[in-house]
């Protein structure tokens, strides 16, 4: 498996930098495609299941000719509700290789994404917070053994 975390980057890339958040979806894309082998095909509702690990839940929710756009979410059973966290919209651009992480839910149960998104108020440290969180879940999901292959009926 191609792991992005063993390319040289042939520049140094600046942390929180417009150049470095291009490098951070280009990173996400490779990572959805180890998670989705089929990313360019598949359509519908997904569920990733790996003992002792959350369900991972994705549904597609928009497909265009060179975008696709999805959810991305564990649930939780909370005593009156059940609560996605986190609950990821993300957009895969084919034709750049990308993949954006286009909002994060408002509620989270992690004090850590709380501390991220107070720190990060300006339009660019937001969308690096969001997808630096998206590309360590996916890190984290794909060291899991999380592989979404099959459909949901």
């Amino acid at each position: 498996m191609l792991l992005d975390s063993r390319l040289v980057p042939e520049t140094i890339i600046k942390p929180r930098s417009f150049a470095g958040l291009m490098s951070m979806y280009e990173s996400n894309y490779l990572r959805l495609l180890n998670l989705i082998p089929e990313l360019e095909r598949i359509d519908g509702c997904y569920r990733s299941r790996v003992a002792g690990e959350c369900d991972l839940h994705l549904e597609i929710l928009q497909r265009e000719r060179y975008t696709l756009t999805m959810s991305m979410t564990y649930y939780f059973n909370n005593e009156t509700e059940i609560v996605a966290d986190p609950d990821m919209l993300v957009r895969v651009y084919f034709d750049g290789q990308l993949a954006e992480a286009m909002s994060l839910g408002k509620d989270h149960r992690h004090v850590q994404f709380r501390r991220l998104f107070r720190a990060h108020g300006n339009e660019l440290g937001r969308r690096w917070t969001r997808n630096l969180i998206l590309n360590k879940w996916l890190e984290y999901l794909l060291d899991q053994g999380h592989l979404i292959l099959e459909q949901l009926a």
